[in-house]
């Protein structure tokens, strides 16, 4: 009993320490890799899963070595802003909020040994009892305190219904560089007493962080309707299409693959040059939204038999003094941090990058982020196109007075150009 009380007061206080700045997905530890989130039985779909239905988030990701470690998890309640919500966890977790990782299996014919590990959830140990944002944190056994990675993933009641729409016909331009949302929120399920103040409505755009908006309150209110539209944080910078390369083989030269060789530890697969596309016509590309695949092309188990490269990515761009250049994508979780920054080579007059990235299909693209901003541009390289094809994901959270959280009561996804 002292033991279970110990511990208790332990995850307690390690759920009051996250860093209330860094709740982002993320690995800080270099010997793992490959984090990725994803909804079973759809890969390609954003972290969210509904309460109380048979839905599973996998969280799954690699560690570079020959054994594997004994590792922990616990989870974290967010509020619409990702801060943790400060709930207790026996508010949120029907369980014990402590699971080993003990799915896990060893890399098979591979240069680079590593383990690769999985997290299904819920699970018969960890069931949610509410609604809302939720921080996955990976931890060794012996030692709590020390993150190792933690990833992001949201827990919806589905009680609303959303309807958007998305044009190019915006309040700032017609058929240019932007796109416009417009959408409703139908409450008629909710006994919602505020509808102009219990909401909050969080909008993202390929799942990047950096241009995400936040709504607190729609333009007009109909009976149990919430409208937001000709709102100007919901006119957004049209981008375009992801860049994609494929590193599948390391015999053949894949999708935008100009070279392979092999340096002992590694495979090197070197990228043809990128250059800009921000100048020029618009050229349709179906891609996955800055998601990545893992794959190796002569493997029926990629999660187990695909090798790591050396991936060798070169902009040809002279250098910005004003700009950071950041590969933005979910390979680098979405972070503009030293590992996703290109670094300007003067003897090549060209922006380099070298990533160990595991074989697979990879969308990406290069943000131009303002020096003491975080918010990346898409205009100096890539372009702003209105017939880009974007996903928009449209959160609903409601905080009813008197509660301690802000739960997820809805979540439509919607995409231009469609």
């Amino acid at each position: 009993m002292k033991h279970q009380i110990l511990v208790i007061l332990i995850l307690s206080m390690m759920s009051l320490g996250v860093n209330a700045e860094d709740t982002m997905n993320g690995i800080f530890d270099s010997r793992f890799k490959t984090l990725q989130v994803k909804v079973e039985g759809n890969e390609y779909a954003p972290p969210v899963i509904t309460l109380d239905t048979d839905d599973r988030v996998i969280i799954s990701f690699d560690e570079l070595t020959e054994e594997h470690s004994y590792l922990r998890y616990s989870l974290v309640h967010c509020n619409a802003m990702w801060q943790p919500s400060g709930l207790v966890d026996m508010e949120y977790v029907d369980g014990f909020n402590l699971g080993y990782v003990e799915e896990y299996e060893y890399s098979q014919l591979t240069t680079t040994h590593y383990v690769h590990y999985s997290i299904a959830l819920p699970n018969d140990e960890v069931r949610f009892t509410i609604s809302g944002n939720y921080l996955l944190r990976v931890f060794p056994e012996n030692n709590p305190d020390e993150t190792l990675l933690q990833a992001r993933f949201m827990v919806s009641e589905a009680k609303v219904r959303v309807g958007a729409s998305v044009t190019s016909r915006t309040d700032v331009d017609y058929n240019r560089a932007h796109q416009q949302l417009s959408f409703e929120v139908d409450a008629s399920k909710l006994n919602v007493q505020d509808m102009y103040n219990d909401f909050r409505i969080v909008v993202s755009q390929n799942s990047r962080i950096d241009n995400e908006v936040v709504i607190d309150k729609p333009l007009r209110v109909s009976l149990n309707k919430a409208y937001y539209e000709h709102l100007s944080p919901l006119v957004f910078k049209a981008g375009n299409e992801y860049r994609r390369m494929e590193t599948v083989s390391v015999t053949y030269p894949g999708m935008h693959v100009a070279e392979i060789g092999y340096s002992e530890p590694y495979y090197h697969q070197i990228l043809e040059t990128d250059g800009l596309r921000s100048i020029g016509q618009y050229i349709y590309d179906q891609t996955q939204f800055g998601r990545f695949t893992i794959r190796e092309y002569n493997s029926s188990q990629s999660d187990i038999e695909a090798d790591y490269v050396l991936t060798h990515f070169t902009l040809d761009l002279p250098e910005q003094f004003n700009y950071g250049i950041f590969l933005d994508g979910d390979f680098t979780y979405r972070r503009f941090d030293p590992e996703s920054r290109m670094v300007f080579n003067r003897a090549t007059g060209k922006y380099e990058k070298t990533l160990l990235l595991k074989q697979g299909a990879y969308n990406y693209q290069y943000l131009a982020v303002p020096v003491g901003t975080m918010v990346g541009a898409t205009a100096p390289i890539e372009g702003d196109f209105y017939e880009t094809v974007n996903e928009y994901l449209i959160k609903v959270y409601y905080h009813r007075p008197g509660e301690r959280y802000d739960r997820l009561v809805g979540v439509a996804m919607i995409f231009s150009g469609k």
